[in-house]
């Protein structure tokens, strides 16, 4: 790999990233959205540690491709 297709694969690793951290929001979003109250109150604590999981991960991948780019 050369210095010059370093660039773009990064690039294109963090638009992968910022597109798998977006898809993790609107998952919590549809699996909360348009609950009843009740089924809201089971759903929200699962869905919420699902996304902290995701956008954990996301964090992650995205500290390790940063030395990369450096």
């Amino acid at each position: 790999m050369t210095g010059r297709s370093a660039v773009p694969d990064t690039e294109l690793a963090e638009e992968l990233l910022q597109i798998e951290e977006a898809d993790a929001w609107f998952e919590y979003l549809e699996s909360t959205r348009g609950q009843g109250h009740g089924r809201y109150q089971e759903l929200e604590p699962w869905a919420w540690a699902r996304l902290t999981q995701r956008l954990r991960a996301v964090r992650a991948r995205r500290a390790r491709l940063r030395p990369a780019a450096a």
